[in-house]
């Protein structure tokens, strides 16, 4: 008779939560089937494949809690439980489970636990001699002060235990963190709100992982094209990293590997890092299926998750992959990834969706919460067409030419001169409004004078409606009232104008663009890459 694996899927679908765990279920049934055993999927959304009728060999539609699963675990008696797939709402179930003497495969509950809880993982990057941001916890809003003002602002403040970065926000001063605490969540000895240093003008960085117990295996290393702060599931990102040096990268993959180990990993691991000049802090650590899984499977060529099924079930990486450690062994691995050749030289660039247009109240504003629902990927051997064509297939299509609107918070404008001067050299004729304009104008770089919707007409929306603005970059002042800046941003969803809320953002825009215009100048066209060629 065939043993057989339980797999729990993540629920509903939500805004701040994509398919990517779903993706990842599926390739989980595969693997347990291919091990010879009876895969049975407990979900209950019925717009996934993992729940179509003939993916796995029994599905149970069921809500995924705790009563339930020990219902269906108690009616079918499992060899094992998966929940490393689902995302966090099974994640929460493995130390419940565990309780009734269920048997949790791959990563045990123990080591999730000291991932999940942020005082155990803290003493955890300690004992490992990493570097983490500095942070603290409030009980109170005289605390939450007291903490913001030691740690020193801007801080970024959330809810504890939430889903896609739920009421995540980053604050500036003061006034703003009690705005927050005012309207965002109630602060109790119960509930706490997490206090973390925001490390202003960092790069972040993805990495997923595989590890057995005794082998590490880097997927990819993944810099976010956004700043830190915006959220990893709302940030274009680009493997291999685009701006920093392989010295970086290497230290990056050495640490990933250190706390894969120490946390004694059986599977997929998920780390998120900030790099700050030379500096290397460790932001977060999931020991489970990231929304990355596919993009990094697709890139790669690797099904991370399914591998990682098969380590879950007590496979070693050694024999799932053995070509991978005879490329490792022979030093012929790029450096991004353990998984592919050197002399491979693509970039895949991986874009979000968002669903702005079917909410016009929402302010389009990119930050710590996930709000997209989707993503695509532009594949090329230079970085600013493979960023061009994700922008392609998100469904925004850079101008090769126009108008460039720039309006941005004091602490940016150092940072958008180069920007701005970069669309100059393109032909392209820069717009501010008066802050902005007026630094440009003491620093010799060109611009016209727009006015702002409060300094009357014509303004800055007029143009945009008459087709006169060819894209927008706008960062926020960290200001929550309803301003001009949000009437802007809803202009530019309104019209189809691409933009962006982050500098990062508009130096890849500016690089896909230049990219694709020289491309056209040597009369050239877009080249296509088919997965199944690379």
């Amino acid at each position: 008779m065939r043993g057989k694996v339980l797999i729990l899927g993540s629920g509903p679908n939500r805004i701040g939560q994509g398919i990517e765990f779903d993706y990842a279920c599926v390739h989980a049934v595969f693997a347990v089937q291919e091990e010879g055993y009876e895969a049975i999927m407990v979900n209950c959304n019925p717009e996934t494949v993992s729940t179509d009728y003939d993916t796995a060999d029994k599905l149970y539609f069921e809500p995924i809690v705790l009563e339930h699963v020990l219902a269906i675990i108690e009616r079918e008696k499992p060899d094992g439980v998966i929940l490393q797939f689902g995302g966090q709402t099974p994640l929460k179930l493995a130390l419940p489970l565990q309780k009734e003497g269920i048997s949790i495969l791959g990563t045990s509950p123990e080591s999730i636990d000291r991932a999940e809880d942020r005082e155990l993982f803290r003493r955890l990057i300690i004992d490992l001699g990493l570097k983490q941001p500095e942070s603290g916890t409030a009980k109170s809003k005289e605390e939450a002060l007291e903490v913001a003002n030691r740690i020193g602002y801007p801080v970024l403040v959330r809810p504890s235990y939430v889903l896609g970065g739920r009421a995540m926000r980053i604050v500036y001063g003061d006034e703003d963190l009690l705005d927050y605490l005012e309207e965002a969540v109630s602060v109790s000895y119960e509930r706490p709100i997490l206090i973390d240093k925001y490390l202003s003008d960092s790069v972040e960085l993805d990495v997923d992982a595989v590890a057995d117990g005794r082998d590490v295996l880097i997927g990819a290393v993944m810099e976010h094209i956004e700043e830190a702060g915006v959220h990893s599931g709302d940030s274009a990102a680009s493997i291999p990293p685009y701006t920093l040096e392989e010295d970086i990268i290497e230290e990056v993959k050495r640490q990933s590997k250190e706390i894969a180990k120490a946390l004694e990993v059986r599977g997929l691991i998920n780390l998120q890092f900030a790099v700050y000049g030379k500096d290397i802090y460790v932001l977060e650590v999931n020991p489970r299926a990231s929304r990355t899984v596919p993009f990094v499977s697709k890139t790669i060529g690797y099904p991370l998750a399914k591998i990682a099924a098969k380590v879950s079930l007590g496979k070693k990486l050694r024999e799932l992959v053995p070509q991978v450690f005879e490329l490792i062994e022979n030093e012929r691995t790029h450096v991004a990834s353990d998984f592919v050749e050197r002399d491979r030289k693509l970039y895949t660039v991986k874009e979000v969706v968002f669903p702005w247009n079917r909410f016009p109240e929402v302010d389009p504003l990119l930050g710590p919460e996930m709000k997209s629902t989707g993503e695509v990927m532009g594949i090329d051997e230079d970085f600013g067409l493979a960023f061009y064509k994700a922008q392609l297939a998100a469904g925004s299509r850079l101008p090769e030419n126009g108008n460039v609107f720039i309006s941005v918070a004091d602490r940016d404008k150092d940072k958008v001169l180069e920007l701005a001067q970069g669309f100059i050299e393109l032909g392209f004729k820069v717009y501010a409004t008066t802050g902005t304009h007026r630094f440009f104008k003491e620093r010799g770089v060109d611009s016209e004078h727009v006015l702002k919707l409060s300094e009357g007409r014509p303004h800055v929306v007029d143009l945009m409606t008459n087709g006169q603005i060819h894209l927008v970059i706008n960062t926020p002042s960290g200001r929550r009232e309803v301003s001009d800046a949000y009437f802007i941003r809803r202009a530019a969803i309104q019209y189809g104008i691409p933009y962006t809320t982050t500098v990062r953002g508009g130096y890849a825009i500016l690089a896909g663009i230049r990219s694709y215009r020289r491309l056209k100048e040597k009369g050239e066209s877009l080249r296509i890459y088919a997965l199944q060629d690379l």
